[in-house]
């Protein structure tokens, strides 16, 4: 019996599995190329780089020689009319595709492989935003990516690009307009933390969970102090868990209370405001323990476990973020054109949804492992990808 997870097959109805439905939406993107001069189709490059992407490959260069290796074997899948495209005709196309049009088949997947999350259960929408430094030069500023990510399906919904940190707001606002937020829970860091957000939030029928920093000075220093009264804590509701991770004991604690009379009183302006809350994590590590502290203004007061499972959903796109920078090293990557650089970006969260489906010889694998088995078991990982 052989010792590797798939002997190797071709599937014949390429065209009824989720990844042929995919090929077809992407079939369906228009091309702006000249027609009369187009020797590679779009479609086989786009996949070629997703595939190269899930194999552990990083730059234009080793997208090529990707596909010159296993050729024969991505033409059972592939149409590869004039064989493998240069690495500077592979980056020139995928510069010309709209990224809009690019998330569109990262939402063609999502709902391919249908939401997990418990429909009982209000969907949270966590909102960050995340540098890309590689596509940063002399002339430009580096592009931030906001994205809205859903950790309890750990899907990215939609995220828009700006031209550097200081128009994060502006690219918040505009996921707003992208999203169905109506009786959903929007958390985003304190940068958000905006009233114009706050009144966008409330009037598309959505709740909020948001950050508190120093950047709303006034507002964080009474609600900080509050929130840390212990005669004011007595009459708060409370919430805690305990759990392992990264080689240490984590403990989370949440406060939450619905008193804010005397907050609306001193702060007008903030629209649906009902409540307040705090998390202090603890991690015990090497026998250290570390403590962190947040503060939140909200308009969910009616289980303060809804007030964790947002908090600890924002814990999770930061994480993605992480994943992006240390597994994928995208801020290594020096693509200087933006739409590339955006596309790129929208591919690896891709990756990161489709590495999650497979299925390897052992549990718990990290990403990271998780790419260098498929790079060193491509043939059996493919027909595992198109089978997903």
């Amino acid at each position: 019996m052989s010792d590797k997870i798939f002997d190797f097959e071709i599937i014949e109805d390429i065209e009824e599995t989720k990844m042929g439905e995919i090929i077809d939406f992407i079939s369906q993107i228009g091309d702006t190329r000249c027609q009369g001069k187009i020797k590679h189709k779009l479609t086989d490059i786009v996949i070629l780089t997703l595939l190269a992407m899930l194999a552990n490959v990083e730059y234009w260069t080793q997208v090529e020689d990707f596909g010159n290796y296993y050729e024969r074997i991505l033409k059972k899948y592939l149409e590869l009319p004039n064989g493998i495209p240069s690495h500077d005709t592979i980056q020139r196309v995928i510069s010309t595709i709209s990224p809009e049009a690019m998330q569109g088949v990262v939402n063609r997947w999502n709902r391919l492989l249908g939401e997990k999350e418990d429909e009982k259960l209000k969907k949270i929408f966590n909102i960050d935003g995340k540098t890309m430094r590689g596509s940063k030069n002399k002339d430009k500023e580096a592009l931030h990516v906001m994205t809205a990510y859903s950790q309890n399906d750990r899907v990215c919904y939609s995220q828009e690009t700006v031209e550097g940190k200081g128009r994060e707001i502006a690219g918040i606002m505009q996921l707003l307009e992208n999203l169905k937020i109506r009786n959903c829970i929007i958390t985003i860091d304190a940068i958000g933390t905006q009233k114009k957000i706050v009144e966008k939030i409330a009037g598309e029928g959505g709740d909020y969970c948001l950050a508190l920093k120093k950047n709303q000075q006034d507002l964080y220093e009474d609600v900080s102090e509050y929130m840390n009264d212990r005669d004011f804590q007595r009459g708060m509701k409370y919430y805690k868990t305990v759990e392992k991770a990264r080689g240490g004991i984590e403990t989370r604690e949440y406060y939450m209370t619905d008193n804010t009379k005397w907050l609306n009183k001193r702060h007008t302006g903030w629209k649906k405001l009902k409540g307040i809350g705090m998390c202090k994590l603890s991690i015990e590590k090497g026998g250290e323990v570390t403590s962190h502290t947040r503060y939140y203004i909200m308009s969910i007061t009616e289980e303060i476990s809804e007030f964790a499972r947002a908090v600890r959903g924002h814990w999770g796109i930061e994480s993605l973020h992480w994943v992006l920078d240390v597994v994928f090293r995208e801020d290594s990557n020096r693509t200087l054109n933006r739409t590339a650089a955006k596309n790129l970006n929208i591919l690896r969260k891709l990756s990161i949804n489709i590495l999650k489906e497979l299925t390897y010889r052992k549990e718990n694998m990290s990403y990271k492992r998780k790419r260098l088995a498929v790079s060193m078991d491509f043939r059996n990982f493919l027909m595992q990808i198109f089978k997903v």
